[in-house]
């Protein structure tokens, strides 16, 4: 089943998705991206139809929980379900599968974690609430962010031990202080042309090597599909073109994109399909809103509430 990030359309910004984590956060060694079918009954909520747990949770020596950023995707991932459940059923649902993934010890030490990013969530809306954080005035967009990224470390320091905060949330610290360096520069009104892009390539060198893996990450996966396309059109086999996958990124990754491709074609043929019905239908007996009504059943028996929205492309 996809990940909660991975839609059923190939796009770029889907291989990067699905060759990304594996760059950035670990790789992950679970079966993946098998689509579910729409309305599944084991889906904790209509929205995460097709998904899978976010999150690839770990235990080192021991049996202490390993701290990274999968544990706050995974909290993330049932998070998303606000509005659709109660935060008390979200809550028990999440402790529920770091029972399911850990031992006792490791998942005694993620449920205190996730009370105190519950906490900690609960401090950021409080500061958003603050006006002195919108980054909506022209030329000071970097200031009210800096002074926002400050205030959201010292909440967090309430709730997170510095080494905690730094596993948790490293890789998202060092993106979000590498944009506002970015940005500083682009307002700087004193700096000329040059003198800003001078001050760019120097934010570039001092990149962490995570987040210039990131960054660079697109243009080698659009290079390398480039590549499968015309292996493809040359007539490659599908254990070339993973060889080759393999062979540029990693065989984790391949397997990935060999499922994002798979995806691909299942979506292509549910949409043949469903067109077929449709042309069927609308050339039927029946007057109009008998059949509109009949075509919109039709759509909710093929497509989940994520797909549906997509179909007005096909439809046109």
């Amino acid at each position: 089943m996809m990940k909660r990030s991975t839609l059923a359309f190939t796009t770029l910004g889907l291989l990067i998705g699905a060759v990304g984590g594996l760059y950035y956060l670990g790789s992950q060694t679970e079966e993946s991206t098998v689509p579910r079918a729409p309305q599944d009954p084991y889906a904790f909520v209509r929205s995460l139809e097709g998904t899978r747990t976010d999150g690839d949770l770990k235990t080192g020596p021991g049996d202490d929980l390993v701290l990274d950023a999968e544990l706050t995707r995974m909290f993330d991932y049932y998070l998303s379900a606000l509005g659709e459940k109660p935060l008390p059923a979200i809550i028990q649902q999440t402790e529920l599968e770091l029972s399911r993934k850990l031992s006792p010890k490791a998942a005694a030490q993620a449920r205190r974690l996730f009370a105190n990013y519950l906490d900690y969530k609960r401090a950021l809306i409080a500061l958003d609430s603050n006006p002195q954080y919108a980054a909506n005035q022209e030329g000071k967009q970097a200031a009210a962010l800096r002074a926002r990224f400050q205030a959201m470390q010292a909440a967090r320091s309430r709730f997170f031990s510095a080494s905690e905060s730094k596993a948790l949330f490293g890789f998202t610290d060092a993106y979000d202080l590498d944009a506002i360096a970015r940005i500083e520069v682009s307002e700087d009104k004193q700096l000329n042309a040059q003198q800003k892009q001078d001050k760019l390539a120097q934010i570039d060198a001092a990149m962490p090597p995570a987040l210039r893996e990131e960054r660079e990450a697109p243009l080698r996966i659009a290079r390398a599909e480039e590549q499968v396309t015309q292996m493809r059109a040359q007539g490659a086999s599908e254990q070339q073109i993973y060889q080759f996958r393999a062979a540029t990124f990693s065989p984790q990754a391949a397997a990935r994109l060999a499922e994002v491709d798979r995806e691909e074609e299942q979506w292509k043929q549910r949409i043949a399909d469903f067109l077929q019905q449709r042309a069927r239908l609308l050339a039927g007996p029946g007057d109009e809103a008998g059949k509109l009504a009949a075509l919109q059943t039709l759509r909710e028996s093929k497509f989940s509430a994520q797909e549906l929205p997509r179909l007005v492309a096909y439809e046109q």
